[in-house]
């Protein structure tokens, strides 16, 4: 079981209608797909979340060559400085590509001894694993998009007469306060009862937040995501309303000595691997601290958090996905589809799924032609602002 050689390739995962979130807008999602190759011939598959990666992947990947997959502690500290920040290096993007390379190993065993990840992380409590149904203003694509409130909140229903969707989940922070107001009094009215979650990204400041938290409170939202940026501003907020937050950022102990936010919602990269990732939730778990996982990933890493939200208990909440939007995936059989707001755990040794070498080959000419995260909107890139406040 070890190490032959570590490659990596570049992607673009396409959606069918580029979506608007507080940063801008994005037309695909831009992955780096990580192969590690055992000298036995097993290839175990990871990815890297946040863009290009491949080179400093390979890089990395110099060190573990004739690694034992089992030695993920060593491997760890060969490729990820044992501090917090050092001045000779980026220690966040070396732990992003760390957890890319980590869930190819992760892979690569369980393939090798022919048992699921979840196995190897202990065993399964759960093979159905929740997901939230997501909505958003839509520029035009292959679909036609959502450009009002009436637009969304029928695209909603009509998620929930295809599929059964139980949980929505969407962005506000893209237009006027009063034009959100009104689409989620539209949403709330087309799928009834069932759970709605709002995500800001990061896009209110403060009193603007407090405003929102007011115009909101009619249509009964279970979660709020990033209304503002820092744990401070969410804490504020806290006297406000008795709405659930959950943040992107990662700060245990802040989290606890602040009372905010309730949940932490991220990837398998940011916090350096699968390991690492259990490690954190069973922690936050200890002190109240929910974990769900985040939009965006290709099939292979959307299968490696399934299989980690099968075998952690903690994870006990709908993670988020935007798997019925994509054009494209890299794996056999195309994305994951969420049905009744469940995606049945994948089958297999490892993390279930397998590499389709001509989509992969598809996706990466993809990412030469449209570089990094396109906005899908001509002459403004990822992190153009379209909000109105």
């Amino acid at each position: 079981m070890k190490i032959r050689s570590i490659s990596a390739t570049p992607v673009n995962i396409p959606l069918r209608a580029p979506y608007r979130f507080s940063y801008g807008s994005t037309a695909s999602l831009t992955k780096t797909m990580v192969e590690v190759l055992t000298e036995d011939g097993v290839v175990g598959l990871g990815e890297c979340a946040d863009g290009d990666r491949a080179a400093e992947v390979v890089a990395a990947g110099q060190r573990l060559i004739g690694l034992d997959l089992r030695a993920i502690t060593t491997a760890r500290n060969l490729i990820v400085p044992g501090m917090a920040y050092t001045p000779w290096g980026n220690v966040a993007a070396a732990r992003r590509v760390f957890g890319g390379i980590e869930m190819a190993m992760w892979d690569a065993r369980g393939k090798t001894e022919g048992v699921p990840l979840t196995l190897l992380l202990g065993g399964a409590v759960r093979d159905q694993i929740a997901l939230t149904e997501y909505f958003s203003y839509r520029l035009p694509g292959v679909d036609p998009g959502e450009s009002s409130p009436v637009e969304i909140a029928r695209y909603c229903a009509a998620m929930v007469e295809a599929h059964g969707s139980p949980i929505f989940e969407g962005k506000v922070a893209t237009v006027a306060l009063s034009e959100e107001v009104t689409m989620l009094r539209e949403i709330r009215a087309a799928i009834g009862h069932r759970d709605l979650r709002i995500d800001a990204n990061g896009g209110y400041t403060l009193p603007i937040a407090r405003r929102a938290l007011r115009a909101f409170s009619p249509f009964d939202v279970s979660w709020f995501e990033e209304p503002c940026e820092s744990y401070e501003e969410m804490a504020a907020l806290r006297r406000h309303t008795d709405i659930s937050f959950s943040s992107h950022r990662i700060d245990l102990s802040k989290a606890v000595a602040l009372g905010a936010p309730d949940a932490i919602v991220t990837n398998l990269n940011e916090l350096g691997g699968i390991a690492a990732t259990v490690d954190f939730i069973k922690a936050a778990d200890g002190f109240n601290l929910g974990f769900r996982f985040h939009s965006g990933e290709t099939g292979v890493a959307s299968a490696a958090y399934l299989q980690v939200s099968a075998a952690v208990e903690a994870v006990r909440d709908a993670s988020q996905t935007l798997l019925r939007w994509y054009g494209d995936d890299v794996i056999e059989g195309g994305p994951l589809v969420p049905k009744a707001g469940v995606v049945k755990l994948p089958d297999g040794p490892g993390l279930g799924v397998t590499l389709d070498r001509t989509a992969l080959a598809r996706c990466h000419q993809r990412y030469l032609d449209e570089g990094a995260f396109p906005s899908g909107v001509a002459g403004l890139g990822y992190g153009g602002r379209f909000r109105k406040l």
